[in-house]
């Protein structure tokens, strides 16, 4: 193998596959990027078995690349080494071929470096082989729908399955929900494809969600066992989650007895301002309306001292309420939606209320259980 191209094109792309790769991998080969150099590309691939990344590197997919394949091989070579002796490399182009066995030389400028890879077929098998199932999405309506929800999946490993996203289709729609029992998160996007119903983990999409970042259009597919996003040049595989996820939508409620439309900027801001009161480590906001222009937010703790704050709403249907919840999740589902103004609706001081944009995008909704306090 012996190879050299452009080293800020080659590190860039290295960075993505690194994404995927443990340092800490029980299998060294996996600590390491698998190259694979053919007479006109390379393939970069990197893995910790739960997500895994390929790239095809080509002057047809870049002609900055400036790719020069000397001769053709494979090899591993542990990812912290690779991205370092890279970046450091004090010249324009880098080259690097294998000189014995595993030992691998890479130059550039007058600085040479010497290192022991593993062999490539200690790399374990990955099958890349895309499912039948599958449907074309643009980048940024995906990173739209995982921004959307992500952030309300649960960080505790008690239950496996609320670490993901919820993805399902009924064959014109894609829904995707995230909950950790306490919020729900859900989006939704027209689609045609077949019906499915998987869980995708939350580590694996914000991954997606940092590479395929433009407006490009991209496919996803599904099988009972991975999903794979992929354009012409890249591909993120990901495993899914096991394990049956709840039936949420009977959690949602229907009719409400007190809707709030309000700024969407003024109410985080007003939240945030009183967060650094904690009350067992949580931000616990009370809210009183007894009409429009009587809104109060307030935040106490014995030990610190309290907040008060008064909101101007824009519109209020609906009797006096009195209802506390967390400020953080509020906060978050407010920050996911997208319009000026939002609209909240109450049911009653103890059950779940909603977030929703104002007369935008409906296919967004947030929910957040309250929380009860003896005020």
């Amino acid at each position: 193998m012996n190879f050299k191209l452009s080293k800020n094109e080659f590190y860039k792309y290295l960075q993505i596959v690194a994404k995927a790769v443990s340092p800490n991998s029980p299998v060294p080969s996996l600590c390491g990027i698998h190259m694979n150099v053919e007479s006109d590309a390379i393939t970069l691939t990197g893995s910790d078995a739960d997500i895994s990344i390929q790239i095809k590197l080509s002057n047809a997919m870049n002609e900055k690349l400036n790719l020069n394949v000397i001769e053709t091989g494979s090899i591993v070579i542990d990812s912290r080494y690779l991205l370092d002796i890279v970046r450091k490399l004090d010249s324009d182009e880098v080259q690097i071929e294998i000189i014995d066995g595993t030992l691998t030389r890479f130059f550039g400028g007058k600085a040479e470096f010497k290192i022991n890879g593993y062999r490539p077929t200690d790399y374990p098998s990955i099958d890349f082989s895309v499912p039948d199932t599958h449907f074309v999405m643009n980048a940024n309506d995906f990173s739209k729908m995982i921004e959307n929800t992500v952030f309300a999946t649960s960080t505790k490993e008690t239950r496996p399955v609320l670490t993901g996203v919820n993805l399902v289709s009924d064959g014109t729609r894609l829904v995707a929900t995230a909950t950790d029992s306490y919020r729900l998160a859900k989006k939704e996007y027209p689609i045609q494809c077949e019906e499915f119903n998987i869980t995708v983990p939350s580590k694996s999409l914000n991954e997606i969600r940092s590479i395929f970042n433009n407006n490009e259009d991209l496919t996803v597919a599904i099988s009972t066992k991975k999903l794979q996003v992929f354009n012409e040049y890249i591909l993120i595989q990901s495993r899914l989650l096991e394990g049956g996820y709840p039936e949420t939508e009977r959690l949602i409620p229907k009719d409400f007895e007190h809707v709030l439309v309000i700024n969407r900027s003024d109410f985080i801001r007003a939240i945030d301002r009183s967060s650094f009161i904690k009350t067992d480590n949580m931000t616990i906001i009370r809210l009183q309306i007894n009409d429009l222009n009587d809104i109060t937010l307030t935040n106490k703790s014995q030990e610190i001292g309290e907040s008060n704050e008064e909101l101007t709403g824009l519109s209020y249907d609906g009797t006096p309420l009195d209802i506390s919840f967390t400020g953080n999740y509020v906060m978050d589902a407010a920050k996911a939606l997208n319009s000026e103004n939002i609209k909240i609706s109450f049911t009653t001081e103890m059950k779940p209320f909603i977030l929703q944009n104002e007369g935008e995008d409906e296919g967004i909704l947030q929910l957040v259980l309250p929380v009860r306090t003896y005020n």
